[in-house]
């Protein structure tokens, strides 16, 4: 009997455990893969040694030389996600996001920008809203924002992404180039490479930087260029080092042209260091929750059972040898009735009747 109701209670803690194995991987850990509702205000800051760039100063444009610093904030609008609707209510939510760059040398700022985008809560990748807005300082636009910006998908994969570029508003793939180790994480390397880009300055600005940089000009664009690289860590998707070497180019309808801006900035040690930890700790609550709690419990859950089951097995065995030796024996040796004897026992008759 006691070994019944044992072999009963470890077969229901084996089934037990293997729900819980399943209910952890197939319905915590996709709720735990999105982005928080209540996440933190991130910085990420980049700097570019002796770079050129074009500084503005009380309307005079002029080329300048010095090492640049960037500063790049992103937080979550939490009323302007909570007036999300239809599709985007409860998969997406809102951030706002800025960028700051200044001279080290006097803080002054060379340019600056501020920004509202929709992203999806588990792809970090921009949705579409028809609230999306960017603020250059000089003109405020309605943008359709997609692909990546910030971050990369929970659960990154070795493919190409893309990335959403502000200066010409629109996105250009990032390969998978290959694996790096930084901070002791296991990082994915890509690659976005934009060649001939035209950035779109109002046309108030152009000519003003026409008649200050190119005099005699009066049509002109900025030229693009830049190559984006990104070390991101898979399975949060956290950027966790960024590169850019960016160039501008000011080119007239003469051909003739002036660079505005030749500069690589790269993210300071500082700001890799601080997004590894973060994306360190998380990853490790991604990975307890959606890999080794899921299969510790299976794995526990799957002994249990089998345990349950041989000790039933050995019950029912132990049940049979329980039978009486010598009735066995009794049955097995005992000779079949003879027909004398058989005749002697219908009812009814004596034996020696005639």
């Amino acid at each position: 009997m006691r070994s019944r109701v044992v072999a009963a209670v470890l077969i229901g803690l084996g089934v037990l455990a293997l729900v819980f194995a399943g209910g952890l991987a197939f319905v915590v850990e996709p709720r735990v893969a999105q982005l928080p509702y209540d996440m933190k205000l991130t910085q990420s800051v980049a700097e570019a040694p002796d770079a050129r760039f074009l500084q503005i100063t009380k309307g005079v444009a002029k080329v300048e030389s010095g090492t640049l610093r960037s500063t790049v904030t992103v937080q979550p609008d939490p009323k302007a996600t909570a007036d999300l609707e239809g599709p985007l209510d409860g998969s997406a939510m809102v951030w706002l996001a800025g960028q700051e760059v200044v001279r080290t040398d006097t803080n002054a700022v060379v340019s600056a920008y501020s920004t509202s985008l929709a992203v999806d809560r588990r792809t970090g990748a921009a949705r579409p809203w028809n609230k999306h807005w960017l603020d250059t300082g000089s003109d405020r636009q309605t943008v359709q924002y997609s692909g990546h910006m910030y971050k990369f998908p929970f659960g990154t994969e070795r493919r190409t992404y893309d990335i959403f570029d502000r200066d010409i508003l629109a996105t250009r793939p990032a390969r998978f180039v290959g694996t790096e180790r930084i901070e002791g994480l296991e990082t994915y390397r890509f690659v976005q490479e934009i060649r001939d880009g035209r950035q779109r300055l109002p046309e108030d600005r152009l000519k003003v930087l026409l008649g200050q940089l190119l005099r005699g000009a009066t049509a002109g664009e900025v030229h693009y260029g830049n190559t984006r690289t990104v070390w991101v860590e898979p399975t949060t998707g956290q950027f966790i080092k960024v590169e850019e070497r960016q160039n501008k180019s000011l080119v007239a309808g003469d051909g003739r042209s002036v660079v505005i801006l030749d500069a690589v900035f790269t993210y300071t040690d500082d700001t890799v260091r601080k997004a590894a930890e973060t994306s360190g700790a998380n990853q490790g609550r991604l990975l307890l929750v959606g890999v080794y709690a899921p299969i510790g419990l299976a794995v526990l859950g799957l002994l249990l059972v089998a345990a349950g089951i041989v000790l039933a097995v050995r019950r029912l065995r132990r049940s049979g040898a329980e039978v009486p030796a010598g009735s066995r024996r009794r049955a097995r040796h005992a000779a079949p009735p003879s027909p004398d004897d058989a005749e002697a026992a219908r009812p009814g008759e004596s034996v020696g009747s005639s």
